[in-house]
Formats: C-alpha cells, sequence, structure tokens
C-alpha cells in the first residue's frame, strides 16, 4: 500500500485560510462520511484490492482513499485544496512520515505520474451535477489523466441522482437563491455521460447508490453543507449570517423529533474505460 498525494492547481476563489481551514475540518469530520456508501458499492463491483493502482481526482481529505487503502489498494490522490489536502496526509501518513518511510511517497507539486506501472482505476468522486458549470473542470482533469493510465483502465465519475430522489436538492437551490448567476439546476440523466465523452472516455455501465445525509443536530447540518463549497457564492454576495438563517429554515422539514436531521438522497455512478 502505497498513498500518494498531489497537490493540483484549484480554480476556485481562495477563502481566508482561517475559514479555509475550518471548513475543511467540517467537511473531513462531519459532510465527508455521507459518500462512503458510494466509495463502497465502486470499490466492490470493481473488486479493489491489492492489485489496484487507483488516481483519486479531488480526492478531498482522503476518506475514499483511506478506504481503497484499507483493501490493499495502491492509492495516489490529487485535489487543489491545500487545507483538504492537509488532512489527508494525516489520515495516509501517519506518524509524521513524510517519504522514504513505509513504501510512502509524497509529492506536493507536480503532475500525479503513477510510481511504476500505469493506473488500472481512476476515480473522480465529487459529484457533478447540481450546479451550472460544475462538471467545467472535470474533463480536462480526466483527459489529463487518462494518458498515466493503463489501456481500458476503469473510471469512475459520480453525480447527483433525480432532484425528485434527492431531498437535499432543495436545500441547494438556496445558493441559487441568494446570488445573482444561477448555481443550482437539476442533474440531467446523461451528465455523467457527457463529460466521459468529452474525455474520450467509453461507459461501461453504471449504478445508483443511496447516500443520506444524516446530522447529529441542525448545526452540524448547517456546518456540514457549508463545508462543501456550494453556498461559497451565496456568502460572498449576502453574508454568512443570510446563508445560516436560510439554510436552517430550509432544513427545518428534516429535522426529526430526536434534533437529527436526515434527508434522503440518490447518487449515480458511471463507470467507464480509458482507449
Amino acid at each position: 500500500m502505497t498513498p500518494v498525494l498531489v497537490r493540483h492547481q484549484s480554480l476556485a476563489a481562495s477563502a481566508p485560510p482561517a475559514q479555509a481551514c475550518a471548513r475543511a475540518r467540517d467537511w473531513a469530520e462531519i459532510q465527508e462520511r455521507m459518500l462512503v456508501p458510494l466509495y463502497e458499492a465502486v470499490y466492490e463491483r470493481l473488486e479493489v484490492g491489492p492489485a489496484t493502482r487507483l488516481l483519486g481526482l479531488g480526492c478531498g481529505s482522503g476518506l475514499a482513499l483511506l478506504i481503497a487503502a484499507s483493501r490493499g489498494a495502491r492509492v495516489t490522490g490529487v485535489d487543489g485544496r491545500p487545507e483538504r489536502l492537509a488532512l489527508a496526509r494525516a489520515r495516509l501518513l501517519p506518524d509524521g512520515v513524510w517519504g522514504g518511510g513505509r513504501g510512502t511517497r509524497l509529492v506536493e507539486d507536480g503532475p500525479a505520474a503513477p510510481d511504476g506501472d500505469p493506473y488500472n482505476l481512476v476515480t473522480a468522486f465529487e459529484p457533478v451535477g447540481c450546479a451550472a458549470g460544475d462538471s467545467d473542470g472535470l474533463a480536462p482533469a480526466l483527459a489529463a489523466a487518462v494518458p498515466l493510465a493503463e489501456r481500458g483502465g476503469a473510471v469512475v465519475l459520480a453525480g447527483w441522482g433525480p432532484p425528485e430522489r434527492c431531498a437535499t436538492s432543495g436545500v441547494l437551490r438556496i445558493a441559487s437563491r441568494l446570488t445573482d448567476a444561477p448555481r443550482w439546476r437539476p442533474s440531467l440523466r446523461d451528465d455523467l455521460e457527457d463529460v466521459a465523452s468529452r474525455a474520450g472516455l467509453r461507459p461501461d455501465g453504471s449504478g445508483r447508490v443511496a447516500c443520506p445525509f444524516g446530522y447529529a443536530d441542525m448545526e452540524s447540518a448547517v456546518r456540514g453543507l457549508l463545508s462543501t463549497g456550494l453556498f461559497d457564492a451565496a456568502e460572498r454576495a449576502t453574508d454568512h449570517v443570510q446563508v445560516v438563517k436560510e439554510l436552517t429554515e430550509a432544513l427545518h422539514p428534516y429535522l426529526r423529533r430526536d434534533a437529527t436531521v436526515w434527508m434522503p438522497n440518490i447518487f449515480r455512478y458511471l463507470i467507464a474505460r480509458t482507449p
């Protein structure tokens, strides 16, 4: 098992350092786990194990990589958010190991070239299909990753399911309502296929996975959703207090008697193959 983390240039606007660090921590501690059923379904279907050489695009704070590594896979992570990448290091490079020990290699900047044989699995688990233009940067990233993968290697893309089956869709509309430029849009049936086509990939199967968003209380729900970055533009257009107020109101229908917040969602994944 060789975890590799590569810092990749981000196209997103920079947040204040303290806020970015806090949001990254909320992502790692609250929000990231919501997609674990998606990760596990994909890994089970593709039989991820010791023979897997995985490149994770947009790896975040590394939970998907950690799960793959626990199955014996050799993993490389790429992400343009240094605060999240720092948390991935803590997970995948324990005890301050920064290279040269335990077979671990860490690259701060540069291409995510494989350390040895080409990758046979590339994942892009950050879901697309809930905001206008949210896949614009994905196709170029995939096109750059394809030459690093073996011929016929698997590439996995993830997206939101139909809005009527995603309770969170209604909450995400706030991101559009509080900004001048519309951001939220309903996911479309062929979103993932369109991205794959632009990257020169051949679709080879798909699936749907239930990924409910469950939170211990309303505060955790608000912090978790803010950590996704989907509301950053709304906060810039208004302010943090207004966005929190609107989010709390939108989440109220999903508040249960025990004070937890529960929103059922369906996510879709597409398996494609490199040429």
